[in-house]
């Protein structure tokens, strides 16, 4: 089968007005607009544009979730679970008879998430990871200074100390971000410290500033220095497994991910925030951002790494002809230009704003057009 689809942006307060309709040629909202889904999950489901079904009362649950992303501010703090903490973790909030939809559930669904983001605006602006423990060390020294450093009280000195000895190497540097966002009475008033400084010093510090900005005195803003800041260009993506911390800042992308609605959130949001479940999932060691080449040919391609138990998972942009050969079920979305695509079961014209599911016994899948098409499979 080859079945358009559609659905409603969602309106989260991060999103940019207007910025997915305009994106894909649709009439003005007037609202904020930060996520648009393309798949199955019962959170957002997609639906079947002639009958207004949710797509997966006709091809059962896909295994994965395309999503535009559109952010103008930043996102929370955030990590993601593996299929055996998903599981567990479902099971346990079911257990105790938390509601599905409330908002203090950290666990949606019972799956593992790990997700793809191709940026599509010329530039997209994240944090991943943890970057080396002398990096952030030196970020947190050069923003207090020398004369902070001198001017710092005994609490602050001791606080100081504890979090030197915890960045002693790239093992653990996550801990130390836990240790910053703990609250407790020495860490608190290290955190004040670190917030004044980066007022005074907004310039060089520009993603705190901004941080600092929306969420004044959240330590997220000062656990964020132990974080690697990614830039990616248009067509450049970045690959984010369970337990990475990450938080995207700003810019429109195509997210792949797995068919999961799970995030446990550790700061910089008026959302619920989990410190023990963040603790639980996170990766601790510095680790280098697993960014994925560019794609610039008319079929490019990158590759999400598989989560357990699940299949690989390719996203590709299309800007002219391609032939797909389909394994299971894929789902098309036009963002310029306009595009036929051809199947066993015949053939549908995809122009700028509209989507397509295709089931697997279309076997083969033929596009020709121009423009600018993504595919996710």
């Amino acid at each position: 089968m080859l079945i358009p689809i559609a659905n409603t942006p969602r309106g989260y307060a991060w999103g940019g007005v207007d910025a997915i309709t305009a994106l894909l040629g649709h009439p003005s909202t007037g609202r904020p607009e930060a996520e648009l889904w393309l798949g199955t999950h019962p959170g957002s489901p997609a639906r079947i544009v002639a009958t207004g079904q949710p797509l997966g009362e006709v091809t059962g649950e896909l295994p994965f979730l395309m999503k535009v992303l559109a952010a103008a501010e930043p996102l929370s703090l955030q990590v993601h679970p593996d299929a055996e903490q998903a599981a567990a973790g479902f099971a346990r909030e079911d257990a105790a008879g938390v509601p599905r939809d409330a908002p203090e559930r950290v666990y949606r669904d019972p799956h593992a998430k790990t997700e793809i983001i191709l940026a599509i605006s010329e530039r997209f602006e994240a944090q991943a990871g943890f970057r080396p423990a002398a990096a952030a060390l030196a970020a947190i020294e050069a923003l207090l200074g020398d004369d902070g450093l001198a001017g710092l009280d005994d609490v602050e000195t001791n606080a100081l100390a504890a979090l030197r000895e915890q960045l002693a190497d790239d093992a653990g540097v996550g801990r130390a971000f836990l240790w910053l966002l703990s609250g407790a009475p020495d860490t608190r008033r290290l955190v004040a410290r670190l917030l004044g400084a980066i007022s005074v010093r907004a310039e060089a510090y520009p993603v705190q500033a901004r941080l600092a900005d929306l969420y004044p005195g959240d330590p997220g803003v000062v656990a964020s220095l132990l974080l690697n800041h990614v830039v990616l260009r248009r067509g450049e993506a970045l690959a984010v497994p369970p337990g990475t911390i990450h938080g995207y800042l700003s810019g429109i992308g195509i997210e792949l991910l797995t068919d999961s609605d799970n995030v446990v959130r550790g700061g910089l949001t008026p959302k619920h925030v989990d410190l023990v479940e963040l603790a639980r999932l996170l990766d601790v060691a510095a680790r280098e951002p697993l960014r994925v080449p560019g794609v610039s040919s008319a079929e490019g391609t990158v590759h999400m790494p598989p989560a357990d138990g699940e299949p690989p998972f390719r996203l590709h942009r299309v800007d002219g002809a391609a032939r797909i050969p389909l394994e299971g079920p894929l789902v098309a979305l036009c963002v310029a230009g306009a595009f036929e695509i051809e199947g066993a079961s015949g053939v549908v014209r995809l122009e700028r704003g509209d989507a397509v599911c295709a089931t697997a016994d279309e076997a083969v899948l033929e596009i020709v057009g121009q423009g600018e098409l993504y595919l996710a499979r």
